[in-house]
């Protein structure tokens, strides 16, 4: 058994820059099985660097404290139509939403209060970065277009268009 205050966690950052406090509890107690991370999010902060999401774990979110936004995509792809369907859902204090393997989530902060909670994956306690996949611009291919994501030697990410294979570190 063990057991850690989550102020006696330390904070580790997304390499974008995107949150001031994240801090990876699995890490630190050695969880093998499922991912936990605190957050709190001040106005304008995410949860992570845009919209992405995990080929290989289910992503769940609990909110404990403020009202958080996720947008959210799924493609329909069939022979006969390929279309993307967008939405927007609020998660406020004490709620829940999850997302299965493939959705494409942005969780994010557009309030004036602050955001405390806590992001869970599964089945694993660290996802492989080859299974996680981002939409962003691409300026090879004037589009907004999937890419692949991997994290450099210098602890920063590469983000690889997997239509042209334009890659280029965000600034």
């Amino acid at each position: 058994m063990e057991k850690v205050a989550i102020d006696d966690v330390d904070t580790e950052l997304n390499p974008m820059g995107v949150h001031s406090v994240r801090r990876p509890i699995s890490d630190t107690l050695g969880f093998s099985d499922f991912a936990m991370n605190y957050f709190e999010l001040e106005p304008g902060e995410s949860f992570s660097g845009g919209m992405h999401t995990h080929h290989d774990q289910e992503e769940v979110f609990y909110v404990q404290e403020g009202t958080a936004t996720f947008e959210t995509r799924t493609s329909q792809r069939d022979a006969d139509d390929a279309s993307e369907e967008k939405s927007e859902v609020t998660v406020d204090e004490g709620e829940v939403i999850r997302f299965e393997p493939g959705d494409f989530q942005h969780g994010y902060n557009d309030t004036d209060e602050r955001v405390v909670g806590f992001a869970f994956g599964a089945p694993e306690s660290k996802h492989d970065w080859d299974q996680i996949e981002s939409l962003v611009y691409c300026r090879d291919c004037e589009a907004e277009t999937a890419h692949g994501l991997e994290l450099t030697d210098e602890g920063n990410f590469r983000m690889t268009c997997t239509e042209c294979g334009h890659a280029f570190v965000p600034q």
